[in-house]
């Protein structure tokens, strides 16, 4: 499937499903499913890699890029369920999207759909861009990065880089949780997304996300088991309007995520959602 095809698709139904197929070879035997998923992801990352050391890594081919990454997971068993892209696909100009962290399969699978609309950006942990073959695609893209260790000054990153990219009319693409979580916490959920939203005058979009597909690793917390009994969920909310100090924008979005984990399975924890300052 080409950028073209997943492009119809997305625009026609707003939204995707992976089709149902047996997988005799991913179903029967654990061990080959978890080499053909790790081993498309891989090849779909030198290729770009190889993209970004010639300058050629460009929105299109970081497409097509997370388009293979999607293929494989659906090649070791996986299921998607993409839902709710109407409004993002209604809107026109950039928005800041903010979502749930469960894996680092929403870094490679999210810029399928949302670059079908936009152009994107995602604000991203420092240590993605030291990773093997991942950190040069990181770098090669210039995705914005912060540090977790002063919260003052990933702030300050954000809002300066989030703002610059968004007038250049580039969606941001935010996940405002301390750390990734099969559980949602919303006292644990920032509210970074909206405070960029506000500065930029841009409406936020809220995304619900279920992707324990892919668990954590013992050794190493990128390369972790997979389970095809759990399918993937990507829901999208409608564009909002940040009202005000951004509050009550901040909890519809965490209202929006909670409601949808909890639907999906999902244990989401009884908190307040932070306040904006």
């Amino acid at each position: 499937m080409d950028n073209d095809q997943f492009r119809q698709i997305i625009n026609n139904g707003y939204g995707y499903q992976s089709p149902a197929r047996q997988l005799f070879l991913a179903r029967h035997l654990p061990g080959w499913r978890v080499f053909i998923f790790y081993a498309r992801i891989a090849m779909a990352f030198i290729s770009a890699r190889l993209d970004g050391c010639r300058g050629k890594l460009t929105n299109e081919r970081w497409l097509k890029a997370s388009i293979k990454c999607l293929k494989a997971v659906e090649s070791a068993g996986g299921r998607l369920n993409i839902s709710g892209l109407e409004g993002v696909a209604k809107h026109k100009g950039p928005v800041v999207f903010i979502a749930n962290h469960m894996s680092i399969l929403e870094t490679i699978i999210l810029p399928s759909f949302t670059l079908v609309f936009n152009d994107v950006s995602f604000i991203i942990k420092n240590e993605l861009r030291n990773y093997p073959i991942i950190g040069g695609v990181m770098k090669s893209l210039n995705l914005i990065s912060v540090y977790r260790q002063n919260p003052r000054e990933d702030l300050k990153i954000v809002l300066n880089e989030g703002h610059h990219r968004i007038r250049q009319g580039c969606s941001v693409i935010i996940f405002p949780q301390a750390t990734r979580s099969t559980v949602f916490d919303p006292k644990n959920f920032n509210t970074l997304g909206v405070k960029l939203a506000r500065k930029a005058d841009v409406p936020v979009v809220p995304i619900a996300l279920k992707t324990d597909f892919h668990g954590t690793g013992r050794w190493i917390k990128d390369i972790g088991p997979i389970n095809p009994k759990r399918p993937l969920h990507f829901k999208f909310g409608n564009p909002t309007a940040v009202v005000g100090n951004g509050h009550a924008t901040h909890q519809h979005v965490v209202e929006f995520i909670s409601q949808n984990l909890k639907l999906w399975g999902t244990e989401v924890r009884s908190h307040t959602a932070g306040s904006m300052p």
